[in-house]
């Protein structure tokens, strides 16, 4: 069972930049696609990038040239620069395979809030 540890979130003011950073256990980690999702309050959890394990990526429209997303297979982590962050960009930020696995899957995640 992967299992996935997100960090790197905060709060930043609008035009701002994170990068967060997730921690995948089990040793079988470069055999999956990637995504990383996000979650706010009272909206359903949605895809916003994904990496393959070619390494092709795909973002949602509203993050396209803002985001970027990575992996590193040696160190089982995948990463999401975040740039010119927006205050709709608020919300709980989580990485899990694409699709994800199981429901019990998922990270404590983490949260960026954006806002003056």
């Amino acid at each position: 069972q992967v299992q996935f540890v997100e960090s790197g979130g905060g709060l930043v003011q609008p035009g701002g930049s994170l990068r967060l950073s997730c921690a995948a256990s089990g040793s079988i980690f470069y055999i999956y696609h990637m995504g990383w999702y996000r979650q706010a309050p009272g909206q359903e959890r949605e895809l916003v990038a994904r990496v393959t394990v070619g390494g092709n990526t795909y973002y949602k429209d509203s993050v396209k040239g803002r985001f970027t997303m990575s992996r590193d297979n040696a160190k089982n982590a995948v990463y999401l620069q975040l740039n010119s962050l927006r205050p709709e960009d608020t919300a709980a930020y989580y990485c899990n395979t694409s699709p994800p696995l199981g429901v019990d899957s998922w990270g404590q995640g983490t949260q960026v809030t954006v806002s003056s």
